[in-house]
This record gives structure tokens, sequence and C-alpha cells, in this order.
């Protein structure tokens, strides 16, 4: 089949962009043929037509305009896809047959530059994998609109998942062959995965990674680096110097744990409204925002580091007005990191640089107010602030206070900057006055007072005067130009002068500005590290204001750091819940644990606040570990390596299990993982099973963890019959939430106390939650049937087997050695009807029989 040359075109570039919508220009018009028009009609909903590409049948089209084509490559890419942009890269009128054609970018998930899908407070990460012989994976990730990049080696694919969880990456960069290997990945967190094969470090990227001496490291980034460069085609001088990490650097939090912290987002909504995030985000900026969400995801191991934070957080809390005044100057900060490598892209208009000027004219006064705090680390911080102020004085001297947002039609360069731009402009403008003067005089002459003169691109300047008023021409005055329904139009020698004059000094103009503001930002290139510099203080500095401010809007205390592995929380609280239901609402607790007091198993009825109880100390400890004051009257913590949390119940379908699995599988990875210097939470352990299953499993976890790992644990269980384990493990704790009963209700008190609960309060429960009255009596009836024969606690394995093979002999034991007054009764017992009986009648029943067996 013999295609047009023009749909040759296209098939040969789109045969090297596969998996990519190909947006391929014709005049104002990105177009799509084949199979992209037919899916691209489908999924941006346009019409999809139809054109002749010189075979048999019609070739599908489809196609966007250039001038909105923006809005349809952000839906796309939001739904995972890519988007090659194919330009015209010669002049139509000097192209000999088929106008030369390039893809300029390749826009993916993980290479947006701008747009709605790019969130203020988050990062978009770009992120490549590489796995190696031996086991190990190389994992780096960039933030293009950001120019941070950061990289690790990892020892199995379980923390490949754990922090591709917690960058919440969009986009995953393989080896063509490792692509089956990254299926689950795709299909747990819906990546786009990309292949690219070539992994030699670039050499316009050298300096990125000249620090790096690993081989492993420098292949993990040369891929990256590689598919960076060959997608988006342009200077990629804004990427900063790569950063070396070590997971177990930080407080490692596996993604079970983040998800039922709810440190980010909330496990229902999967928003940010109701986590630690939402609580603590009272950052002035979005890179300063951005920072914050870090911080929270790695929380600090080192001691120094956490104390130097907390330093700056209590000062900007005794200084309150100080902290007003930063917060305001912070106000009027534009998000520096992102302008920067919008700069490096080349895609900053007038209004960006507009915002930086006003940005860094904050940075004096930021510097000024922090040396007034009397205070030798935050006056040390202040003069680290670079405010540029050369880039100050050019754009002030250069760009206008409100320019258009295009960069191509003039209006952003202010007048004294340029002497030949000036000479224009004068011409312009003077020509205009003359227009104005010639205007006001033809009126004058002719009498005609409706004439005017007017402009417009295909005609340029004209004379108009209304056909009522021809009459009152001059004859041969004007030289007739264009015919209207209710006017004529025309020029005169003079004025066609004139136009050529004023048209050549606007076009100049207009070219001139465009090439001066390119030269102003090809300037402000220069200046990039500085800025990048600039904005890692300013978001640190945002975001310890903004500790200060939560804490103090909160009430939180200072914590201190035991060295002895001793934890003590007073009146402490839970951040969030309190957030939601105010501070005269919500019931703080105590908490104690020491070398004596390792685990604390918690009993007490559900939906009294186990759970809240449980969170709250893992989130006390992640706010302190991030340098943050915590909700508690006072806080004395160790710092823990891991937290681990088992909370809360739901099927993971993806991977094809079941809740109890889901279960299971967390427990597992805290109990393999865990040290002695770790935080472990497991919330009703073994809900998902019989009750013996469940039970025996619930034990094994709490011996094995009380003898052979040491870490800090709460443990709560509705097993009662748990508790009697204090007597046997030295170092658990039977704490209870209390609760009353009153009337046959319970009144939770959401208050923590020694020692284990008294009873359950399941029926109790259902009855607050209004399962209907007749069901509530039956279960009421059947708890008593149970409690009759109720079954003492498994002490150990082997008495758990004799109970369990036992169980029948001893029931049907019982039923043989009933007297023939025990029958009567039992006969009497079932033939009562309770339910269409009033208590009254039940309790007189009840004493005829007590009666009957005396």
């Amino acid at each position: 089949m013999t295609y047009t040359p023009m749909i040759q075109q296209y098939l040969a570039i789109k045969s090297q962009y596969k998996d990519a919508f190909l947006f391929f220009r014709l005049g104002d018009f990105y177009e799509m043929f084949f199979e992209d028009a037919i899916k691209a009609s489908q999924e941006l909903e346009i019409t999809l037509t139809s054109r002749d590409g010189g075979g048999e049948e019609r070739v599908p089209m489809c196609g966007v305009p250039y001038h909105s084509a923006a809005m349809y490559i952000e839906r796309l890419i939001e739904k995972g896809y890519k988007v090659a942009i194919c330009e015209q890269v010669e002049d139509p009128k000097t192209a000999k047959g088929v106008v030369r054609r390039e893809v300029v970018q390749l826009i993916t998930p993980g290479t947006v530059m701008e747009g709605k899908q790019l969130e203020e407070k988050a990062n978009n990460y770009l992120t490549s994998l590489t796995s190696f012989e031996d086991g190990t994976y190389g994992l780096a990730y960039t933030d293009l609109t950001t120019g941070e990049s950061r990289i690790t080696l990892l020892h199995s694919f379980e923390d490949v998942f754990n922090e591709i969880y917690s960058i919440g990456t969009k986009e995953i960069v393989v080896a063509t062959t490792s692509k089956e290997q990254c299926q689950s990945l795709q299909e747990r967190y819906a990546l786009t995965v990309s292949c690219e094969d070539e992994t030699m470090i670039p050499p316009s990227c050298e300096s990125v990674v000249s620090h790096l001496k690993q081989e492993k490291l420098l292949v993990t980034f040369g891929r990256l680096l590689n598919y960076l460069v060959k997608t988006q085609k342009r200077n990629l001088t804004h990427l900063q110097p790569v950063e070396l990490y070590e997971v177990n650097s930080h407080m490692k939090i596996d993604m079970y744990s983040k998800r039922n912290l709810e440190l980010t987002e909330t496990m229902r909504t999967k928003g940010k409204a109701g986590s630690l995030f939402w609580l603590l985000d009272e950052t002035m900026t979005a890179m300063g925002g951005r920072l914050l969400k870090q911080w929270i995801d790695r929380p600090l191991l080192d001691r120094e580091k956490i104390e130097q934070r907390l330093h700056f957080v209590e000062q900007f809390l005794i200084h309150y007005f100080e902290r007003q005044e930063l917060r305001e100057y912070l106000r009027s900060v534009y998000d520096l990191e992102r302008l920067a490598g919008r700069v490096a892209f080349g895609n900053v208009n007038a209004r960006d640089l507009v915002q930086l000027k006003k940005s860094l004219k904050q940075v004096p006064f930021i510097s000024s107010l922090l040396m007034q705090i009397h205070d030798k680390h935050i006056q040390s911080f202040a003069q680290q602030l670079d405010a540029c102020e050369e880039l100050v004085q050019l754009l002030e001297e250069a760009i206008e206070e409100n320019p258009p947002l295009s960069v191509k039609e003039g209006g952003i360069i202010k007048d004294g900057y340029n002497e030949t731009l000036d000479r224009f402009r004068d011409a312009s403008r003077n020509g205009k006055t003359w227009i104005a003067q010639l205007e006001a005089k033809e009126r004058e002459l002719t009498g005609i007072k409706s004439l005017k003169i007017g402009y417009n691109r295909v005609f340029g300047y004209y004379i108009e005067v209304t056909k009522a008023n021809l009459h009152l021409l001059p004859e041969g005055r004007y030289e007739r130009k264009q015919t209207l329904a209710n006017a004529e139009r025309f020029v005169t020698k003079e004025l066609k002068e004139k136009e050529a004059l004023i048209l050549e000094a606007e076009e100049k103009s207009i070219e001139l500005e465009y090439e001066l503001f390119v030269s102003i930002r090809e300037q402000v290139k220069q200046y990039i590290a500085r800025l990048q510099k600039l904005a890692k203080n300013m978001s640190q500095l945002d975001v310890l204001q903004c500790f200060a401010t939560v804490s103090e809007k909160y009430n939180y205390c200072k914590p201190q750091f035991s060295h002895d592995r001793r934890l003590v929380v007073r009146q402490g609280r839970h951040p969030v819940v309190e957030k939601v239901l105010g501070s005269n609402i919500y019931v703080p607790n105590d908490c104690y644990m020491d070398a004596e007091r390792e685990m604390l198993l918690i009993t007490g009825p559900n939906m009294s606040g186990k759970s809240t109880y449980m969170r709250q100390i893992a989130l006390t400890a992640i706010m302190a570990q991030i340098g943050c004051f915590v909700p508690a009257e006072e806080a004395i913590l160790p710092i823990f390596d891991q937290v681990f949390t088992r909370i809360g119940a739901a099927d993971d379908l993806v991977a094809g299990q079941s809740t109890f699995m889901v279960e299971m599988l967390e427990a597992r990875h805290a109990i393999v993982h865990a040290t002695q210097n770790s935080l472990i939470l497991f919330d009703e352990i073994g809900r998902g099973t019989s009750t013996y299953d469940g039970m025996a499993l619930a034990q094994a976890m709490i011996e094995y963890i009380h003898d052979r790992i040491g870490a800090k644990t709460l443990f709560s269980t509705h097993y009662h019959e748990l508790t009697a384990l204090e007597q046997r493990l030295p170092r658990l704790k039977n704490v209870h939430v209390s609760a009353v009963e009153e009337n046959g209700k319970v009144i939770f008190l959401h208050k923590i106390k020694e020692g284990p609960a008294d009873k359950s309060y399941g029926i109790h429960v259902a009855h607050l939650a209004k399962l209907p009255l007749d069901l509530i009596q039956r279960a009421e009836q059947i708890l008593f049937e149970f409690e009759s024969n109720s079954t003492p606690i498994i002490k150990d394995k082997k008495e758990k087997f004799e109970q369990l093979s036992m169980f029948e002999e001893r029931h049907d034991k019982v039923r043989s050695d009933i007297s023939k007054k025990e029958k009567e009764v039992i006969k009497r017992i079932q033939a009562l009807d309770l339910l269409d009986m009033t208590p009254l009648e039940a309790m007189n029943k009840l004493y005829d029989i007590q009666k009957l067996l005396k």
C-alpha cells in the first residue's frame, strides 16, 4: 500500500514512539491518525473523522487545536499515557516537498512540567529501577520540576515496594528485560512503566553524578538520565547533584504502617484531609509543603539533627511576633524550586520573572528579621540566605510590573532598558499620534463627524465613511479600498506611508522585545544553582515556623529523648482526632514503658479507643523525630529505628489476599524486621479465623516479641484469656480502656487504666449500633450459654492440644452426670419463650427454677 508522503512521514515518526500518542502538527492543529486517532477520540471524547491517505481506505483521524492542546495532553497524562509532541522544524515557504517534522518533547506522567496534574505541595517523581545479579536493586528518582534527585541501593523487592509507595512515583523506568518483573508494581500502584537500556552517563550530565563512585549507582542513575535526555530533548542544567541516601539512615516506616497511621493520606478517601500531613501543614509556600511531606515520610534517627530542628521550633514559639511577621513575608515567596526548573526548560514567562523578583525582595527582610532573634543558630542561618541582588536589579530594570502572559506579543520590557527598542516604540507611538491627528483633521475638512480611521491585519489602516455621508466627500480625495454593507473604506498615499513606518516599528519592536526577553532568561539561568540553594533554606525555614505555629495552636510540648529506652507520655493525645473532636471533648491518656515494662496488653470494649491510643503513641514518636513538638503535657521518648503497625482490616484485592492474609503478612513483616529499638502496634490480631486459632496465634506472637525481640509493643486484644500472660511474662503489663455500665447501657470513658478489663462489651456496642432488639436479646442468651461452658486460658501449646482433644469427652461426661432434678430444670428452660416475657415474668420463672434445684 502506498501512502501519501505526509502519512509516510507520520508513520516513520510514530514507529519511534509506539507507546505514546503522536501529536502531529498540521497547521493550527495537532492531528492523530490510525489507532492513535481511534483511541484518542474515545479517551478525549472528540470527533473521529478520516482523510484520504493514498491507500484504498480512508485513514482514521482526529485532532485538537494547538492553542488548547495543553488541556487535552493533561487529560491523557492523568490517565497514565504518554504524548509525543511533533512540530514542523523548517519554514513551509522554503521546504521542498513535505515540511520536515520532529518530536520536540515526550511528555509522560513522570516528566510533566506544568498543569493541574502538578500538585503545589507534592513532588512529581520519575523513578528508575535496576536489578543486579546479586539480588540487589538500584533505585533513583528525580522531580524534573525542581531538579532534586536521590538514589539508594536496596536488598530486596519488598524494600522496592516500600520505597515506591513512600515516593509516590507516577512513572518507573526499567531495562527492557525487566519490564515483566515490574508488572506487580504497575498493577499495585497504577504506574506507567517505561523502558530505557542505555546506562552510560550523558556527557552533559556528568556534574550531577561526579561524587558517585559505585558502579551500581552510576548504572541506576545513568538509566534515568538517558531517559530524561531522550524524552525532553532540551537543557537539563537545573538538575541538582544526586543525593545518596541509605534507607536505614531514617526511621523506617513500611507501606503498611504509613497507610495504617494515615501519615500523608487517609485510608478511606486517599485524600490529604484527616492525615497527619493535613494537621501539620501550616506552611506558607509550596516548596515548604513539599519538604514537610518529605520529612514526615523520613523521620530522623540522628539525635543531634532532631535537637537542631526542635531548637528552631522552640525559638519561633518564644518569638511570636517575629514568627507572625515571617509568615507574612513567606506568603509572598513564589515556588523558587519549580521556577528554576522552568527557567532551565525555557518555558518561563515574564509574569514568572516578576514573581521571582517579588520573592527575592522578601529575602533581605527575612534575614533582617531573623537577626533580631538573639540566637546564634538562627542568626547563622539568616546569614546563609542569598538575596541574589544583581538578579533583582536586572529584573527591576528590564521587566514590566504587569506583563502579558505571552512572551511574543510585546509589552514585557520596560522603557529605558534598551535604546533601539525605545526608538522603535517612539516611532510606533508617534505614528499613532499622527493618525489620531489625521482623523481629527479629516473630520473637520469633510464635516463628517462619524469618519474614523481604523486598522485590521488584512487591510492595514483605513478611513471609514458611512454610505449616508459619501456625498460629502470631495471628489478624488480618497482611494477606495473596501466596500461594506453600510460603509466604504478608503486610503490615501500619506496614510499608506505612515502605515508602513508604524507597522515596521511595531514588528521590529516585538521581535526585539522577544530577543531581549530570551537574553534575560539566559542570564537568569546563571542563577539557577543559587536559587535552588535559597529555595532549600527557605523551605526549611517554612517547615520549622510551621511546626511552631501548630505547636502553639494545639498546645504541644517539646519532647525529650531517653538513653535507657524509657517512654513517658503524660496526657498524650491523638493529634488528628483531637483536631476533629476539639480539645474539650478529647480524653488525653498517659503511657509509661521502660526496661521492666516493654509490652502493654490492652483490653477493653470495641469503640472505646484502643486503636486511637495505640496510634497516638506512634504519631507522637514520628512527630518528635521529624523535629516537631508533640501532643502531650510531657513526653520522654526513645529514638525508634522503625515503626510497625497492624491496625485496621482490609482485603488486598489487587494482590488476591484476604483480610486475614493481609493481617498475617503485616504481622510477619514486623516480627521479621523489628529490633529492640523498634515500636510495634498490633491491634486485635487473630480476628480473621476461629477463636482458638486466633487466640493461639495472638499468644504465640506476644511470647515471640517478648522473648526474642524485646521491642516496645502495644498489643490490643479482645481475647480476655490472654491477660493471664502477665503472670508468666515479666515485661508484659495489662492495661485497659475503662467503661461503665449504667441501666444496661455501656458508657465509654476513653481512659487507660492499669490491669485487665473486667468484661467485654460487644453486645452493648451492638446495642449502641441499634441492631434489632430481638437479635440482641438472642445474643445475650447465647452468650450466657457460652459463659456457662467457658474454657480456661491456654497456657502453653501442650495444654492447648489437651484441651481441644478432651473437650468433646468432657462435654459428654457432663451430660451423662445430670440428675433427674437438673433434667427437669433444663426441660423447663427449653420451654421458656424469653422474647415474649417481661423482665418481671422472667425473674419469677428463674426464682421457681432455683427453688426446684434447692
